[in-house]
């Protein structure tokens, strides 16, 4: 389809609970295609959608995948997302370019958790949607049940389109109430029958034409005078309700028994907005040089601009970059301006993606997606533009990472290596956080969740043959005083010509609102003022290494009072080892050192029937609760001070606590005094590893 235009393109996310099928799902759609010879298996590990390995092996979606599909004359980009909630960030950046979205539902579980958040996001970015009801032909299924729960959870928006024939093993096809017609399967794809009684067709009917006098006041006048809807005011008005998000469909179908998804396959391209229809086919973003609002047209007529919303890092090929077009028209071998590095790229190839393969294309029109390779500057997030027309769109907000853990190499030859293909994978996955700890020598990765880094371990070997583990992180600790000493620190030293000399009585006390504070109070030049650097050099260096666990010493207040000097002898070393020698003798003789540890700040997200049980397990870590404010879908933010040792897995803890409804952020708020018992813990750990070197 070289001619294809704007209005022709369907980008459409599937999301859904893990297990639920729509990898399988979008198989059958490239079945019904012809673009497989039969559907792919998970279990085999066959499809095109989840072709890379840990996918594979697990036998669930990682990545986003995106499926290029031309059918009938007409052009579907079907986002395929995990729906693993550690690969939350997925999701959202398939959204950020979809115009419209299929929640697919487990008929044998019901709504679950995944159901929920896929609604919630999709309610929170007021994206058209489409409910598939998959699996009716697995197990005890209760059409009617389930249809009743969807209404309780989600309001009158949701709107059965069909009715199935038959449940469980008896399940044979539907009636698509619109249609006014049945769809029965004989074997290997569903057939048009004509429309059989059913005792719920007339109900189910007048639900839709109640959402269709809904969408305007002259659909109402007509519907309270009585008159009759014809087909196609019927198909018109309820497309109009689905595009505003007044209206859900509900279909009903079998992925792998091959029941359903033609009808999907339609009602995607009857119902789902175009490019153009998506928030009034305008997009906004701003010059960067001007920093001035720009709006442009989704459009092929417009100055080209796309949106980079997804990296790939290949080993062999290199940087793979998908783009969505937002105005204009792509074309291959052209120079193009990366305006948010401010560097110019070229497109030197484009292709279409389908999972793991690719077609070769010459253009790429507004509202379609596609992918490049070699962009030597782009990331995700970035906008490449026409020079002519720089514009900038804003970038995507993915969720801070949850979990942070220690990355520890199988050979100590791989230490470098593995930095430089942690940051590729970061790349790949902005979700994803790589942090070299100078203090405790540690490198750290941050994710969304446990199996999130254990794959992120998977994938470091086998892309780039690097073998790592995980462990727990060190915590940062901190020393510091909580009593006032006055002390000498004296160093002297002669070995035959000029020796060292070097005197300093300093005093020591608490400070509580900074880290550090050097004070001058020489009088009369005791110590002269060259050497002064030398004695603030010494107390850096000292309060590196507390006497406690030999962790920094931290809050206090150095007061340089008296010393004294020698004309020959005296130099700066000399003064830097009297300092050093004074901090130790403080330490030693009144100071009375105290270890503290870093306390985060928490904001936990949970159902309300959890927050009894959340807050009793925050006081057992030490937390405390500074408030809880109610949000909206019956959720509770609990804000909360804890010790970062008492949550270092809370990510773990929290999913287990809450069957994966609750979610958290947290930040470092503040260093506080350690608890004795906890303290005489910490120091003889410190000890022994000491010991162990």
């Amino acid at each position: 389809m070289k001619n294809y235009t704007t209005d022709q393109i369907r980008n459409v996310s599937f999301l859904g609970h893990r297990g639920s099928g729509k990898t399988s799902l979008v198989e059958a759609l490239l079945y019904r295609a012809k673009v497989v010879a039969k559907p792919g298996i998970i279990e085999k590990g066959n499809t095109l959608s989840d072709y890379d390995e840990e996918e594979i092996t697990r036998q669930f979606s990682i990545n986003t995948s995106v499926i290029s599909l031309d059918y009938q004359d007409k052009i579907y980009n079907i986002l395929d997302t995990p729906g693993y909630a550690d690969f939350r960030g997925e999701v959202l950046s398939a959204l950020t370019v979809s115009e419209g979205a299929v929640i697919v539902i487990d008929a044998s579980a019901g709504i679950e958790v995944g159901t929920e958040k896929a609604w919630r996001l999709l309610e929170e970015r007021n994206i058209p949607r489409i409910i598939f009801i998959n699996k009716m032909d697995k197990g005890a299924i209760n059409y009617k049940k389930i249809l009743t729960e969807l209404k309780e959870k989600f309001g009158k928006k949701i709107a059965p389109f069909c009715i199935p024939l038959g449940e469980g093993e008896e399940f044979k096809g539907f009636i698509n109430v619109v249609e006014n017609k049945c769809r029965i399967f004989t074997g290997d794809l569903c057939e048009d029958r004509p429309l059989v009684e059913h005792e719920d067709f007339e109900s189910v009917k007048n639900l839709l034409v109640e959402a269709v006098a809904e969408t305007s006041e002259e659909a109402m006048e007509k519907f309270f005078n009585g008159e009759e809807f014809t087909h196609d005011e019927i198909q018109q008005g309820l497309r109009k309700g689905v595009v505003n998000g007044d209206v859900v469909p509900v279909v009903v179908g079998s992925a792998i028994g091959g029941i359903g998804f033609q009808t999907l396959f339609e009602m995607i391209y009857d119902y789902m907005p175009t490019p153009v229809e998506s928030k009034g086919g305008e997009v906004i973003g701003i010059n960067p040089d001007t920093k001035e609002e720009i709006i442009r047209k989704v459009d092929m007529q417009e100055p080209f601009s796309a949106f980079v919303f997804k990296t790939i890092v290949d080993p062999f090929i290199g940087k793979i970059s998908l783009f969505k077009v937002n105005s204009g028209i792509a074309t291959k071998d052209v120079e193009v301006l990366n305006a948010s590095q401010n560097k110019k790229e070229k497109l030197s190839n484009l292709y279409f993606v389908r999972g793991i393969k690719q077609r070769d294309t010459e253009r790429v029109v507004a509202g379609d997606i596609a992918a490049t390779t070699k962009l030597p500057y782009a990331r995700t997030g970035d906008t490449l533009c026409d020079k002519n027309s720089p514009i900038v769109y804003g970038q995507m907000k993915f969720p801070r990472p949850c979990i942070f853990m220690n990355v520890i190499p199988t050979k100590k030859s791989d230490d470098e290596k593995i930095s430089t293909c942690l940051q590729k994978l970061a790349e790949e996955d902005p979700t994803l956080k790589v942090i070299r700890n100078s203090e405790t020598k540690e490198l750290l990765i941050g994710g969304q969740g446990k199996t999130h880094l254990e794959i992120v371990l998977s994938k470091l070997f086998n892309k780039f043959q690097v073998q790592a583990t995980l462990s727990k992180p060190k915590v940062a600790y901190r020393e510091t005083i909580r009593k006032e000493v006055s002390v000498q620190g004296k160093h002297k030293k002669q070995s035959g010509g000029a020796g060292q000399y070097g005197d300093v009585f300093i005093k020591f006390e608490p400070l509580y609102d900074k880290e550090y504070e050097f004070v001058d109070n020489i009088k009369g030049g005791v110590v002269p003022k060259q050497y002064l650097p030398a004695v603030e050099k010494g107390l850096h260096e000292a309060a590196l290494k507390g006497p406690l666990a030999g962790y920094p010493v931290i809050n206090f207040k150095a007061t340089l009072f008296d010393g004294s000097y020698h004309p020959v002898d005296s130099n700066e070393i000399s003064f830097k080892q009297a300092a050093i020698l004074a901090f130790r003798k403080a330490m030693e003789s009144g100071a009375s050192p105290v270890l503290l540890e870093p306390i985060v700040k928490m904001e936990i997200i949970v159902p309300e029937e959890y927050t009894g049980d959340v807050m009793g397990d925050m006081n057992k870590r030490r937390g405390k609760i500074l408030g809880i404010d109610p949000l909206t879908y019956g959720e509770q933010k609990i804000s909360v001070e804890v010790p970062q040792k008492e949550v270092l897995e809370y990510a773990i803890d929290l999913k287990a606590m809450t069957q994966s409804k609750g979610r958290f952020e947290f930040e470092f708020l503040k260093y506080d005094y350690v608890p004795n018992e906890v303290a005489d813990k910490v120091i003889e750990e410190a000890r022994k590893d000491k010991e162990d070197k």
